[in-house]
């Protein structure tokens, strides 16, 4: 029997090494034993099943060892058949695995050919010998298979522990990945047969020699003593081919962007889980520029290409040829808008350089390099990288209060701070833009600094910065409507896109919480939007702009702790003059003066204005964005706007955005204002905060310059909008030189938000601070009562 075994191996050695495109059998050397107590016909369908699945891996067995297989099964010697089919999988082995009566698991060496190939993925069997007839699930383990910290992906609801944490340095023995494949047809659990065949996925991220540990376990405390649960396994990881990018912009210059590689099993290349900065693992794309390369094994991938959002989405694909060494693909991008050339020049202010979803541990996160790829591929002229609470003391040594020298013309990037993990946070995270320091005055640790907002803005303000509140929309929830307006709280539906909307939120979380006093202290330059719920950001927004107060809104991401997907994804397009450089004072005061609109960069309002009077400059009365009317009356309001749904009509896609909530990601989707089974989307003048003008346009990236006579009653502010997409900052009507008293409701709504967010917040000051704390709220009820007095309308 022993010699009927060995010549069976020799002789799939001989036909079946070498191809590529099949499992590799080899000399059962390290013969695994046949097993001939397993009933044929169980094991005859999961062989079938085994058999199935290897073709939908793209791994199957060639056509001599189906023929054989097809035999086997025919044999009416139940116990011959049995392992005549041990003899044709067996050379396909990597691991065997034997579970005992007592559940015990060892693993031994099979005899497949222990040879991997460099960011590609190889298929292999692991045979198990079932003795116990148990049912779990087989779990593979290997220390070179250990993420670098546990993929919750960290985030504003979930933070990283130290138990989400390993020791960086043991990156480099991270080579491998090693996954089972239990999808259909194959069943997720064992099948409690005494010899069955399971599949293992293994990838390499590097080329060489390379040794591994690979056990397995069918749950806790079942591993063998001695550390006979696993093996060490010497593989030979074949250079995969040197795949080099030829990367055109639309002017024909080289440029960075980022790709998505894709195999015809849609699995992602380089591998996600054994990446390293600047390629993230919680990222599909890459960024690569004109020159630079990737290693793919042989093989046909999907390459999807693209530079931010002003960019068309494009697909090509690729063969990469066996036995190449080095091959070069190019691809040409294609913008469908260029807001630069028209001087908008995009920013992200709220990006992470650590604390959620990096590599290595969170309070050390990645350089300024890492960051500046993702800032160039996304196409965002501007990046704010802000230290905040959870790397403060290791990301802060990248501060320079100046723009940091792997900048470009074009392209700039600035370390600053996000007051996030700080004493103040509960009452709301700030965005400090343009600091000269980053230390707060009297302060040696985080702890020390002050443990409400208002002192913090000021002190940010003081030194000439710019400064805001971070993801807005945290503890502004608002409830949600049915179709008909009626209420529905508490329960599954479409979120509220009515605006203003008059219920009270909780104020209790880390959004522009405490805005409702700073707005009254002139200390709050912006409040930011696009990386939490759309109406929750905009309603606080519009209230204290129905009552005269002129902060302006801003778009961020919070990459990657709110968004991963990428930098830019929430964004601020601010206009400069023609005769103004792009640096970061002129783009960031523009972000302050209100030139501008933020946006999920699938849609922009360029050049919005009023009565001549352009949004973010002085008009006649001299005041940013005013225009001033004798007496009320008639104004013209002009800008152009553009969108694009690259899908012309809707898609799987499209139809998983619009199903979704407003509070559920993505907060902000041009694909939510989709209109039916069309490709157009409703443009909306705004008037305190009311569309009084609605214009459909096909959104296929075609400019379409509008304006719009509107009728204006008293004193009022104006914004165009496509919901929620994108929103212009306001331009401010003064009617008769008096001040903007819009909506008694909305006064009356900002002075009940004062006394709740003062009863939210008021537990977390500290004594010291509590006298100036009750003082600027006292202020801002009073303030709010006086406005509530002089509003000229309900």
């Amino acid at each position: 029997m022993r010699s009927r075994q060995l010549l069976w191996g020799l002789l799939f050695c001989f036909q079946f090494l070498g191809s590529p495109s099949i499992l590799r059998a080899a000399d059962p050397a390290e013969g695994l034993a046949i097993i001939d107590y397993v009933e044929k016909q169980p094991f005859v369908a999961a062989t079938k099943r085994l058999v199935e699945a290897l073709e939908y891996v793209g791994t199957p067995l060639s056509e001599a060892e189906l023929q054989k297989l097809e035999a086997a099964y025919k044999n009416k010697d139940a116990r011959g058949a049995v392992m005549e089919i041990q003899q044709i999988l067996d050379p396909h082995t990597l691991i065997g695995v034997k579970i005992n009566a007592e559940s015990r698991v060892s693993v031994s060496t099979g005899p497949a050919p222990k040879e991997l190939i460099e960011q590609g993925w190889r298929t292999f069997l692991v045979k198990v010998n079932n003795d116990a007839g148990i049912t779990p699930k087989l779990v593979p383990e290997s220390p070179n298979d250990q993420p670098v910290y546990e993929r919750g992906r960290g985030s504003r609801e979930r933070p990283q522990t130290d138990q989400d944490l390993v020791d960086p340095e043991t990156i480099p023995d991270r080579f491998l990945s090693v996954e089972m494949f239990d999808k259909q047809p194959l069943m997720p659990k064992l099948s409690g047969l005494a010899v069955e065949y399971r599949i293992m996925q293994l990838n390499s991220r590097d080329a060489g020699k390379r040794e591994a540990k690979i056990g397995f376990n069918v749950g806790q405390g079942t591993q063998d003593i001695g550390f006979r649960n696993e093996v060490s396994v010497l593989f030979t990881c074949l250079p995969a081919t040197k795949v080099t990018f030829d990367v055109k912009d639309t002017d024909g210059k080289p440029c960075l962007a980022s790709f998505v590689i894709k195999d015809d099993q849609g699995r992602v290349y380089p591998n996600p889980a054994r990446r390293l900065a600047p390629d993230f693992f919680f990222h599909d794309q890459i960024y690569r520029g004109d020159g630079e390369s990737v290693p793919l094994p042989p093989g046909n991938y999907s390459v999807t290409y693209q530079r931010g959002p002003e960019y068309l989405i494009q697909t090509k694909q690729v063969e990469v040829k066996a036995g190449v060494k080095e091959q070069t693909e190019k691809f040409e991008l294609n913008r469908w808008t260029y807001a630069a050339k028209r001087n908008w020049y995009s920013g992200d202010h709220h990006v992470h350089a650590a604390g959620c979803s990096h590599y290595d541990s969170p309070t050390e996160g990645v350089t300024p390099a890492d960051m500046m790829r993702h800032i160039l591929g996304e196409d965002l002229n501007v990046g704010c990288v802000l230290t905040w609470g959870p790397c403060w003391y290791t990301q802060k040594q990248f501060f320079e209060g100046k723009t940091n020298e792997l900048s470009t013309e074009d392209y700039l990037m600035r370390y600053d701070v996000e007051v996030s993990g700080f004493p103040s946070s509960h009452a709301g995270h700030l965005c400090l833009l343009q600091l000269a320091e980053d230390d707060y005055p009297g302060t040696e640790v985080l702890e020390d600094w002050p443990t409400w907002t208002v002192p913090v803005l000021k002190w940010g303000k003081e030194q000439g910065g710019v400064v805001g509140y971070s993801h807005s929309g945290w503890g502004l929830a608002l409830p949600d409507y049915d179709d008909r307006g009626r209420r529905i709280p508490n329960k599954k539906g479409k979120a509220a896109d009515k605006l203003p909307d008059y219920a009270m939120p909780p104020f209790d979380g880390i959004g522009a919480n405490e805005y409702i006093v700073a707005v009254n202290e002139g200390v709050c330059d912006f409040i930011s939007a696009v990386d939490t719920p759309s109406v929750w950001e905009l309603n606080i927004w519009y209230h204290t702009l129905n009552c005269g107060y002129r902060t302006v809104i801003s778009g961020e991401t919070d990459f990657p702790c709110i968004y991963g997907d990428k930098v830019g994804l929430g964004r601020i397009y601010v206009k400069l003059d023609e005769d103004q450089p792009l640096n970061f004072a002129n783009w960031v005061h523009g972000l302050k003066d209100g030139r501008s609109y933020c946006t999920d960069g699938l849609s922009h309002v360029y050049d919005f204005q009023v009565n001549g009077t352009p949004v973010g400059e002085a008009g006649e009365s001299g005041h940013l964005s005013e225009v001033a009317l004798a007496k009320p009356g008639e104004v013209e309001v002009k800008f152009d706007v553009t969108a694009l749904l690259q899908a012309e009509q809707p898609n799987e896609e499209s139809e998983r955005i619009r199903g979704k909530r407003l509070d559920e990601k993505p907060y902000w989707h041009l694909e939510r204002a989709r209109i039916d089974e069309s490709r157009k989307v409703p443009v909306e003048v705004i008037v305190n905060g009311y569309p009084v003008h609605s214009q459909e346009i096909e959104a296929d990236g075609e400019i379409n310059s509008i304006t719009v006579p509107v009728e204006i009653k008293h004193s009022s502010w104006v914004a165009v909008r496509i919901f929620p997409s994108v929103h212009t900052n306001a331009v401010f009507i003064k009617v008769g030189d008096q001040p903007i008293r819009a909506s008694r409701r909305s006064a009356e709504w900002c002075r009940e938000a004062v006394d709740v967010c003062w009863e939210s917040k008021k537990g977390r000051f500290r004594e010291s601070e509590m006298e100036a704390a009750d003082a600027a709220y006292q202020r801002a009820r009073e303030a709010y009562d006086k406005i509530i007095a002089d509003a000229v309308a309900e």
